[in-house]
């Protein structure tokens, strides 16, 4: 990341809501610092957002773009724990573990975390995550702090590690699963036919490489 890049970075609010159009807000600042993006697609930050944007940028003050959504309070989501069937997709929705809880029990919203990103609210399949006001009349930066920002922010990070930690410890054992029947394949399946037992080997070397290639690609450097 740039030093502009990181400067818009940490001048957002860091509630991962997408709304911008990106997927984070990291991938937003790099946009703007790009030029690919302007100064007034992030309605969380409000009017204010948008004058720290145009003084870290030198670019002119405008007016937030509506296609992005309105200024407006902040709101948190909460949970009518009466409704919910503990599925954990708003779990895995969240993009700072604001949620908790574990699948077939209730959840929970830490509202102090919560950012009102509202990213819960669509994978619910029951409707049981309602939104509420958190701010009066507050709008952008006046209804959020720098300090709730940074902490979203490293929340967010966190989130991000784990989740790619999990992902590659998942990606680890089916690996070794995988590695296991081949080095017996015959033990292993049903089918006992040289043919039969050649095309599964195939395929599993076949998969295992482009497992492989996958991680490898993902551990290159940007």
């Amino acid at each position: 990341m740039t030093e502009l890049a990181a400067l818009i970075f940490n001048l957002l609010p860091q509630t991962q809501c997408t709304r911008c159009g990106y997927p984070d807000c990291a991938a937003y600042a790099l946009a703007i610092a790009d030029g690919a993006a302007d100064i007034n697609q992030c309605p969380p930050g409000g009017a204010q957002g948008v004058k720290r944007l145009a003084a870290a940028t030198g670019r002119p003050v405008k007016t937030l773009n509506p296609d992005n959504g309105l200024e407006v309070p902040r709101f948190v989501v909460y949970i009518d724990e009466s409704w919910c069937i503990g599925c954990t997709l708003c779990i895995k929705a969240c993009p700072v573990d604001a949620i908790v809880g574990t699948n077939k029990l209730m959840h929970t919203v830490m509202e102090d975390e919560c950012t009102g990103c509202a990213l819960c609210l669509p994978v619910c399949p029951v409707d049981c995550i309602l939104l509420e006001n958190a701010s009066g009349a507050a709008t952008g930066w006046a209804a959020w702090s720098q300090e709730a920002a940074d902490r979203a922010r490293n929340r967010y990070a966190f989130n991000s590690y784990r989740r790619k930690r999990e992902t590659n410890e998942n990606d680890e054992r089916l690996e070794a699963k995988a590695l296991m029947k081949l080095s017996d394949l015959e033990h292993h399946s049903q089918h006992k036919g040289t043919a039969v037992l050649d095309k599964k080997r195939a395929v599993i070397e076949s998969a295992l490489a482009r497992a492989r290639s996958k991680r490898q690609a993902g551990h290159s450097p940007p």
